[in-house]
C-alpha cells in the first residue's frame, strides 16, 4: 500500500504527525509513506525513518500535483484539510482521509464560551484518520530525527553553557502569544542559571532586551540557526519554556521538561504539549477565570480587550520554579 500524508505547515503542527507516520509504518505491512510539505518545513521530516519519499510545495501547487498523480497512491490521509489540499486530493482521485478539524466547536468556545470540544489531543484526531486500517496510538510519544551533521556543535556556546542550561524560546506566531517583554525580561531574571534563548530572526530585539537584564547568562541563539539547528538546542537542554509554538511540540517530541505559557489560545484545542510516557513533564502555565479567554485559536497581533490579563497576570515565580531542572 502507498499511502501519501499530507501537512503543508507548520512547525509544530508538522511534528504532531510524527505518531502517525510511526504507527502507520509499524502497524501496517509493506505500507510506503509518502509525505507532501512546503519547503521550509521539509527537514522535519526528511529524516524520518517512517518516511520513505518526501514532497516538496514551493509557490503554487499545481506542479506538486503533476508529482503526486504519478505516484499513484492508493489513499491520501489528509491532515492539514484546507482549500488547497481538497484541490490536491480532488486531482488524485484516490480514498482519502482528512482529520477533523472541529472548527466549528472551536468557534463556539471563542465566541460564545460555550465548551463542545472533546478532551481529545490533536495526534489522536490525526490518528482517527486510520482507525480503519487498524492503527491506533502506541502512547510513544512525538518524534523528531536529527542528523549528527544538523546539530549545533557544543564549542558553539559558551563554556559556561556546555554543562547544561535552560532553554527560553522567546517566540510566537502572534503577539497575543507571547509574555510581552517585560514579562519575558523579568522570567529570564527568575529562571536560575544558564540560559540559551531559542527564536528567529524577528525575534532578535527581544532577545537583546533579554540579555541587557541579565548578562551573560543569556546566550542568544536567535535567528543563528536553521530549524533543526535550534532544536538540537531544545533536545540538548535541561528543560524548555515556551509559548503555545512549535518549540514547545519540539521539546516534547525530546522529552524534555517544558513549561508551556498560554495566552489567548488553550490546551483544550487539544494541541497542549504531548508527552503521554511523562506526562509530569508537560506543564501547563494559563491564568484561569479569565472571561475573556480562549479568544482565538491562532492569536492576535494585539490583545482585543486592550489588557492582555492572560499574559500580564502569569506568575512569573512559579513559571520559574516549574522549570527548574
Amino acid at each position: 500500500m502507498k499511502v501519501l500524508i499530507i501537512r503543508f505547515s507548520s512547525i509544530g503542527d508538522i511534528v504532531l504527525t510524527s505518531p502517525v507516520l510511526r504507527c502507520l509504518k509499524q502497524q501496517v505491512k509493506d505500507v510506503r509513506i509518502h509525505f507532501a510539505t512546503k519547503s521550509p518545513f521539509a527537514d522535519l521530516v526528511r529524516f524520518s525513518p517512517h518516511v520513505d519519499r518526501l514532497h516538496t510545495l514551493t509557490d503554487r501547487s499545481g506542479g506538486l500535483i503533476q508529482e503526486l498523480k504519478a505516484e499513484r497512491f492508493d489513499l491520501v490521509i489528509d491532515l492539514h484539510h484546507n482549500l488547497r489540499t481538497s484541490r490536491i486530493k480532488r486531482a488524485l482521485g484516490v480514498p482519502s482521509r482528512s482529520f477533523p478539524k472541529l472548527n466549528v466547536e472551536k468557534w463556539l468556545l471563542v465566541n460564545l464560551k460555550l465548551d463542545r470540544l472533546p478532551r481529545m489531543h490533536i495526534v489522536d484526531r490525526y490518528l482517527s484518520t486510520l482507525e480503519d486500517l487498524g492503527v491506533r496510538n502506541d502512547r510513544m510519544g512525538l518524534d523528531l530525527f536529527i542528523p549528527p551533521d544538523r546539530e549545533v556543535p557544543i564549542d558553539e556556546l559558551p563554556s559556561s553553557h556546555r554543562q547544561g542550561y535552560t532553554a527560553l524560546a522567546i517566540g510566537a506566531a502572534h503577539t497575543t502569544k507571547r509574555l510581552p517583554l517585560h514579562k519575558l525580561t523579568e522570567l529570564a531574571q527568575a529562571v536560575e542559571g544558564p540560559l540559551v534563548l531559542i527564536g528567529g530572526g524577528t525575534d532578535k530585539a527581544v532577545a537583546a532586551a533579554i540579555q541587557t537584564a541579565v548578562g551573560g547568562r543569556a546566550f542568544d541563539a536567535t535567528g543563528r540557526f536553521d530549524i533543526l539547528g535550534s532544536a538540537s538546542l531544545i533536545r540538548r537542554a535541561n528543560s524548555v519554556i515556551a509559548h503555545d509554538s512549535g518549540a514547545m511540540h519540539v521539546a516534547a517530541a525530546f522529552r524534555r521538561k517544558v513549561v508551556s505559557v498560554w495566552g489567548s489560545t488553550a490546551p483544550v484545542f487539544g494541541m497542549g504539549p504531548y508527552i503521554p510516557e511523562h506526562p509530569e513533564r508537560a506543564i501547563v502555565a494559563e491564568v484561569q477565570g479569565l472571561a475573556c479567554r480562549p479568544c482565538s485559536k491562532i492569536g492576535f497581533d494585539r490583545c482585543p480587550q486592550g489588557h492582555f490579563r492572560c499574559m500580564e497576570r502569569q506568575d512569573i515565580a512559579a513559571i520559574a520554579q516549574a522549570a527548574r531542572p
